[in-house]
């Protein structure tokens, strides 16, 4: 173990304070700096421990070797797949997060189907479309209307669940027209549809090993009872009790280990954090959805606080290829997120509201307060994008976890203040 370790977190979101809060608990760690950070990261932590928390601005690279880190975990997937962690590993600086080559797992929706095909991933069937005139012959080879995804990253918006053909294959022309995501859509992904119930499965790797974080489970609806418009989360829970440990086991071996020997024989092996975005058929089989190749947000709001040991340790081992599985082990405690979003969110997000109550939420027992889209203005809280926070429970029971959130959530205003009173229902329900 490394002891006095200086970490630098990547990124501004929510997912990246709770990297900072968690490397920071890291008894292996003393410093963490956040770039560009938020007002939850400037506002620092665990001072009286004399350890602190603070941001930086200015390109990560320059940052790291100015501040002469020891490791540097990369949050967001734009810089991974722009080869952030490449520049840095050049430099010498221990990066964690997939080299340029391994985060097209994320970055090309059909480099991923292609990988997937070609290593015996299961997944749906797929037809990969660049020219606008295949449209219509390709949507409508599918029985029932297909999913469409947009190839490059959008944000997390890039895809269509499809009720017809007709609304797909105006999905479809979108994208490629480059009205919908630009350059992201010049190329479609077009496919099946599979029923079920979805679920997500982080790994943390280091090109051979890996250590399977608990199974967790999102909502992506704005709207209670998972209906309106896609949004980039709007709650997560962990574990899932839909995975359950014989599912854990073929998730494990089906999918988790065939991508990493996948990407051994391709010769690119996989350092970083894999994430399965999975489907879980009626029959109980697992199907890939989707790769990304960093912790999802959410889920990480709830992940790091149900795994128990030294998460720096970890994650500097797996950049080096020498991850020591046992390092952390799974907790026996459940958690649950909610996340308040600015008036306006999805579309186009009020920012500059004042927000009032959140120190009070945080200092409470078993609650996190995870900043997203804050800044400060003098002494001021105030909005600064879509998702504003991620209130986080933890407790013995999933329903106790819950309450804790929500009694959380209920001490932090601001104007036009948006959150789903239902996250969770489905595991809830299911133990009902």
């Amino acid at each position: 173990m490394a002891n006095g370790r200086k970490v630098l977190v990547v990124g501004s979101g929510g997912r990246e304070h709770a990297l900072a809060a968690r490397l920071l608990g890291s008894p292996s760690v003393d410093e963490v700096i956040v770039s560009p950070g938020n007002a939850g990261t400037a506002r620092g932590g665990a001072a009286a421990s004399g350890k602190s928390m603070r941001n930086a601005t200015g390109v990560p690279v320059e940052v790291a070797r100015a501040e002469k880190v020891d490791l540097v975990v990369v949050g967001p997937e734009v810089p991974l797949c722009d080869g952030l962690v490449d520049d840095l590993t050049t430099l010498g600086i221990p990066a964690y997060g997939p080299r340029r080559e391994g985060a097209r797992l994320e970055g090309s929706k059909a480099f991923m189907k292609a990988f997937a095909e070609r290593h015996q991933l299961p997944s749906a069937r797929h037809v990969r479309v660049t020219e606008a005139s295949e449209v219509e012959r390709v949507v409508r080879s599918f029985a029932e209307a297909p999913v469409v995804k947009a190839d490059g990253l959008a944000a997390g918006k890039g895809v269509t669940v499809a009720q017809t053909h007709a609304e797909a294959i105006e999905a479809a022309q979108g994208m490629l027209s480059g009205r919908s995501f630009g350059d992201a859509g010049r190329t479609v992904v077009v496919e099946e549809r599979i029923d079920g119930a979805e679920a997500s499965v982080h790994a943390i790797c280091d090109g051979e090993r890996y250590f399977l974080l608990p199974s967790s489970q999102d909502h992506k609806r704005i709207g209670e009872g998972d209906t309106g418009p896609n949004t980039g989360g709007m709650g997560a829970y962990a574990p899932a009790p839909l995975v359950t440990e014989a599912l854990s086991r073929r998730i494990q071996v089906e999918i988790v280990e065939r991508a990493l020997n996948g990407m051994q024989v391709d010769g690119a092996p996989y350092r970083g954090t894999l994430y399965a975005g999975l489907m879980i058929t009626p029959d109980g089989a697992p199907m890939l959805l989707e790769f990304n190749v960093r912790f999802g947000d959410p889920e990480t709001q709830v992940l790091l606080d149900v795994i128990d040991g030294d998460f720096a340790d970890a994650l500097a081992d797996a950049a080096q290829g020498q991850l020591r599985p046992d390092t952390l082990t799974a907790g026996h405690r459940h958690a649950l997120t909610v996340v308040l979003a600015a008036a306006g969110y999805p579309g186009s997000p009020r920012k500059g509201d004042v927000i009032e109550g959140a120190e009070d939420a945080a200092a409470l027992e078993h609650v996190r307060v995870y900043h997203a889209g804050t800044k400060l203005e003098g002494d001021r809280l105030v909005t600064a994008g879509g998702r504003v926070l991620a209130v986080t429970g933890l407790g013995d029971t999933l329903a106790q976890a819950q309450e804790r959130a929500y009694g959380a959530a209920e001490m932090i205003r601001f104007a036009g203040r948006q959150l789903r009173r239902d996250i969770g229902w489905r595991a809830l329900e299911r133990d009902a």
